[in-house]
């Protein structure tokens, strides 16, 4: 028996859009210099990127959502065709109803390559007509994840280098002692 080939969806006419959009989808909890880099990178092969807010992760937050929006619009003011936007939901859904033609992903390292993989693979089988794109972390920025950031910055060290400056005074503000009484 052979095995069974995916074939390329064809893209209905109504969903075709003369605007190449892709959404970069995260929690982005602070957002960090890796983030807008893979946001820059983006722009040159899309003319629009929607940087899409997941409301609600399963995972406990620093940031409400509303902050991670604001920090990301600072932090990306000025750059042309790009927004930023809170969402909940599956993420291919989002993509899919803000005419997407794909969605896009930063790697870091082997372990992000295996489950973006399998998210990749799961997003086809829901919306074949959305490609997953893969953009490599810029090296720069292959030590930098958001767990980090928050750790570093809860323990006082330097963020320059690391993250946008509104967001390092944001952390600041988080994690600044409280008065002893």
């Amino acid at each position: 028996m052979q095995p069974r080939r995916a074939r390329p969806r064809h893209i209905p006419a109504d969903r075709r859009s003369a605007t190449r959009r892709a959404v970069y989808p995260g929690t982005f909890d602070p957002p960090h210099n890796g983030h807008i880099d893979i946001v820059h990178r983006t722009l040159r092969l899309f003319d629009e990127v929607v940087v899409a807010v997941y409301e609600r992760p399963a995972k406990a937050l620093l940031f409400d959502c509303a902050e991670r929006v604001a920090l990301l619009q600072e932090s990306l003011e000025g750059l042309p065709a790009v927004r930023v936007e809170p969402y909940s939901g599956l993420t291919v859904e989002v993509a899919h109803v803000l005419q997407a033609a794909a969605i896009v992903r930063g790697l870091r390292a082997t372990g992000d390559f295996e489950y973006e993989y399998q998210l990749a693979l799961m997003n086809r089988h829901l919306r074949g007509e959305i490609e997953g794109v893969f953009l490599m972390t810029a090296q720069e920025y292959a030590h930098v994840s958001s767990s980090l950031v928050k750790e570093i910055a809860r323990l006082g060290a330097d963020l320059r280098g690391l993250v946008p400056p509104r967001v390092a005074a944001a952390l600041a503000a988080k994690f600044a002692a409280p008065p002893l009484v």
